[in-house]
């Protein structure tokens, strides 16, 4: 599998990379394993996080931030880091998976979840981690580090999303060039006439909407998203009531950060990378990721050119992709000599 790195001054072209070395062997997912410790953390009087811990207890501590936003974490999750050196921590955003209440709105802002991630940290007398976060996730880990830097040991970050109108108008509309019949299907919910403004209408039903119409626009959004996420397309079906209420409470937090939460230009996390500079850091780029398009990644690279970039040539948007999943396990088993 072929990387491209990170370069800081202008080099000639690289010489034919030797037909052993193309591609090397996928690594897989640890085994499964279980929490040795999980409890639920209050961080206001309206939101209480789930956390947990796996992993060796006296390891090295890292924390994953899963995407969405609003999606949740799972125990899949625990298996991209080595259990006998890792102290695993891994929580669920406000509103999202077993944090209570489900799929809530309020006071649900990227700055709150900063500073509920720092929380966790202070509540876990954790004095620095490992930080690794995809998608929305990325989003997080940047944010966290750019306040908090002093905490941080290292970041791995996977499908870069800064929180912009560009991105947002990708997802609704741009991502239709590339999955027109998933699109179809997302804005067949949408009269013909509102469909110049497909999130306003989602958002209404999502927030507003009869029971019913809240779970069939939350379906939608569900499938939509989850049809793009892969390299090879995903059509997922929704059938149980337990994976309902998820994907309700996943298409509410989306559609309230999409409508209510993006960063203008003036407050982009690009502007703040200095912070950054000194922490260990790795970019894992899917190519063909069409949730988070790789300009993003790119311009963050640009950026931030200390970071290693890791473009997957084979990759998609799901970080278990196996070529995006055998990346972000490599850069983690390399991470072991930090502390």
């Amino acid at each position: 599998m072929a990387s491209h790195k990170a370069s800081k001054t202008a080099q000639k072209p690289a010489a034919p990379v030797p037909a052993q070395n193309r591609r090397a062997p996928l690594l897989d997912l640890f085994p499964a394993l279980s929490p040795y410790s999980s409890g639920y953390l209050n961080v206001d009087d309206v939101h209480t996080l789930y956390w947990e811990q796996s992993g060796n207890p006296d390891g090295v501590p890292v924390v994953l931030l899963h995407g969405g936003p609003g999606e949740g974490a799972t125990p899949t999750h625990r298996r991209f880091f080595d259990p006998a050196h890792y102290r695993i921590i891994i929580f669920d955003q406000r509103g999202a998976g077993r944090s209570t209440p489900l799929g809530e709105l309020r006071n649900n802002t990227l700055p709150d979840l900063v500073a509920d991630i720092e929380k966790l940290r202070q509540h876990l007398t954790i004095p620095r981690w490992h930080i690794f976060g995809g998608s929305w996730g990325s989003t997080l880990a940047i944010a966290y580090a750019q306040a908090h830097p002093q905490n941080c040991i290292s970041l791995t970050l996977r499908g870069i999303f800064l929180m912009e109108q560009a991105e947002v108008d990708w997802f609704l509309y741009g991502m239709r060039s590339i999955f027109p019949e998933a699109w179809e299907q997302f804005a067949s919910f949408v009269p013909e006439d509102m469909q110049y403004d497909l999130l306003e209408y989602y958002y209404d039903a999502l927030t507003a909407g009869p029971p019913e119409r809240q779970m069939e626009a939350a379906i939608n959004w569900a499938l939509y998203e989850g049809a793009c996420s892969s390299l090879v397309p995903n059509y997922e079906t929704i059938t149980t009531e337990e994976q309902k209420r998820y994907v309700h409470a996943m298409a509410r937090i989306e559609a309230h950060y999409f409508r209510n939460n993006v960063l203008g230009m003036d407050q982009s996390l690009l502007h703040r990378i200095d912070p950054l500079r000194a922490i260990p850091a790795t970019i894992v780029q899917g190519r063909y990721d069409i949730i988070c398009p790789i300009q993003t990644a790119h311009r963050l690279h640009q950026a931030w050119p200390e970071a290693d970039y890791v473009i997957v040539p084979d990759g998609g948007h799901s970080l278990l992709d196996p070529p995006v999943r055998s990346r972000l396990i490599e850069a983690m088993e390399q991470a072991k000599h930090l502390k």
